[in-house]
C-alpha cells in the first residue's frame, strides 16, 4: 500500500546548510515589493546587489524568494538581514513538520502547502518558509507558483487594506492563501470519495479498496499537516501581551486568530470526511457480504432441490431383483413425472418463504 510522507533527504545536521526538498531543478530567483499607502514599487528579477538599495525601511517591504537551490544567495540574504543560520537550516530542510520560533527581533513560520496532483491520488508537497523582521517579510518558496498572484494584485492595485497595514498583515494574508490549498485539497479528496462511494454501489472490484486506503493515507496525511499549524496558530495569537516579540501590532492578533478558527475546522471537515472514507470502507464489506450471501443462498436453493431427487434417483438405482415399478410399462415416465412435479412443488414453496 503506498505510503505518503514527505520527501526525505538524508541525514543532515541542524546546522548544515544543504537544501533538501525535491524541486532542485528550479532556479532561485528573488521578487521586492516596496509599499504604503501611497505608493508600491516593485522589483522582479531582484538580485542581492539590490538589497541596500532598494529596500526602504520607511515602509514596508516583501522579499519573495523562488527555489531554494543558491545556496550561496541565501547565505548572503541571511547576512544581510543578521538571520540565524539555525533559521536558514530549517528554511532548507523541508522534511520538518510546520513550526513557529520567536526570537527577540524575528519571527519565523513555516508551513506546509498541499495541493492535489493533477494526474493521480498523490498530494504534492511544498514547504513555504516567513521571516517577520523589523518591517519586513521575507517568504521562501520551494519553486515559482501562483499562490500569492491575487495578493501581488492586491497591491499593484491598492485593492482592500493591504497597503494601509503593516507587513504582519501580509503575513495573514500569505498564510491564509496557503490554508485554502488545504481547502482544495479536502474538496478534491471529497470529490474522489465520492466517486468511489458509487463504485462500491455498482460493484466489489478489489481495486476500490485499494483506493480507499489511498485515500485514507491522504486525509492522515492532511491532519499530520494541519495539527503542528493549529499549534502553531494557537501558541502565535498567545503572544498578544508577551514582550518578547512586538513585530505583530495589537489588532492584526484578531487576523491570526481566525487562521487557528480555519485550522479548527480543517481538522473537524477532515474527522467528517474519514467518517464518510469508513462508511465507503464498511458499504464495499458489507456489498461483498451480500453478494456472498446471493451466491450461498442461490446454492443452497438448487441444493435443496436436487436432494430429494438425488434421493430418488438413488432409490431405483438399487440392483434389487423384485423391485415392482423396476417392471412397470409407464414406470420411467411415471417417476420422471413425479421429480418435475416435485421440483415445481419445491420452487412454489420457497417462492411463498420468499427464500429468493
Amino acid at each position: 500500500m503506498r505510503k505518503i510522507k514527505y520527501k526525505k533527504g538524508r541525514k543532515l545536521q541542524h546546522i548544515t546548510l544543504e537544501y533538501t526538498g525535491s524541486h532542485k531543478e528550479h532556479k532561485t530567483e528573488m521578487q521586492l515589493f516596496v509599499y504604503d499607502n501611497a505608493d508600491v514599487i516593485e522589483y522582479d528579477k531582484f538580485t542581492v546587489l539590490a538589497l541596500n538599495t532598494c529596500i526602504d525601511y520607511t515602509k514596508n517591504n516583501w522579499l519573495n524568494i523562488h527555489g531554494l537551490n543558491n545556496i550561496d544567495l541565501l547565505k548572503t540574504v541571511g547576512a544581510h538581514f543578521k538571520l540565524d543560520d539555525f533559521l536558514l537550516a530549517d528554511i532548507l530542510n523541508t522534511s520538518k513538520r510546520t513550526k513557529l520560533e520567536e526570537q527577540e527581533n524575528v519571527l519565523f513560520f513555516n508551513i506546509k502547502s498541499l495541493l492535489p496532483s493533477e494526474y493521480s491520488d498523490n498530494i504534492s508537497v511544498e514547504q513555504i518558509s516567513f521571516i517577520l523582521k523589523d518591517g519586513i517579510l521575507i517568504s521562501f518558496q520551494e519553486k515559482r507558483s501562483d499562490f500569492f498572484a491575487h495578493i501581488r494584485e492586491r497591491l499593484r492595485t491598492h485593492a482592500g487594506i493591504v497597503r494601509t497595514k503593516k507587513v504582519d498583515y501580509l503575513l495573514y494574508l500569505l498564510l491564509d492563501a496557503v490554508m485554502e490549498n488545504f481547502y482544495i485539497t479536502i474538496e478534491d479528496e471529497e470529490e474522489k470519495i465520492e466517486e468511489l462511494i458509487n463504485l462500491t454501489k455498482k460493484g466489489a472490484d478489489p481495486i476500490i479498496l485499494e483506493k480507499i486506503e489511498n485515500h485514507r493515507d491522504n486525509f492522515n496525511f492532511l491532519k499530520r499537516s494541519i495539527i503542528p499549524l493549529r499549534d502553531s496558530l494557537y501558541y502565535l495569537k498567545t503572544i498578544k501581551d508577551d514582550d518578547t516579540y512586538n513585530g505583530i501590532q495589537k489588532e492584526t492578533f484578531s487576523f491570526f486568530i481566525r487562521l487557528h478558527q480555519k485550522s479548527l475546522e480543517l481538522l473537524e471537515q477532515i474527522e467528517s470526511d474519514m467518517s464518510s472514507l469508513e462508511s465507503a470502507s464498511n458499504f464495499y464489506f458489507s456489498e461483498q457480504s451480500r453478494k456472498m450471501n446471493e451466491i450461498m443462498k442461490t446454492l443452497t436453493i438448487i441444493s435443496a432441490i436436487f436432494i430429494p431427487l438425488t434421493f430418488i434417483v438413488g432409490v431405483y438405482g438399487m440392483n434389487f431383483e423384485y423391485m415392482p415399478e423396476l417392471r412397470a410399462r409407464n414406470g420411467y415416465f411415471i417417476v420422471m413425472g413425479g421429480m418435475v412435479l416435485l421440483v415445481i412443488a419445491l420452487i412454489i414453496y420457497f417462492k411463498k418463504r420468499r427464500w429468493f
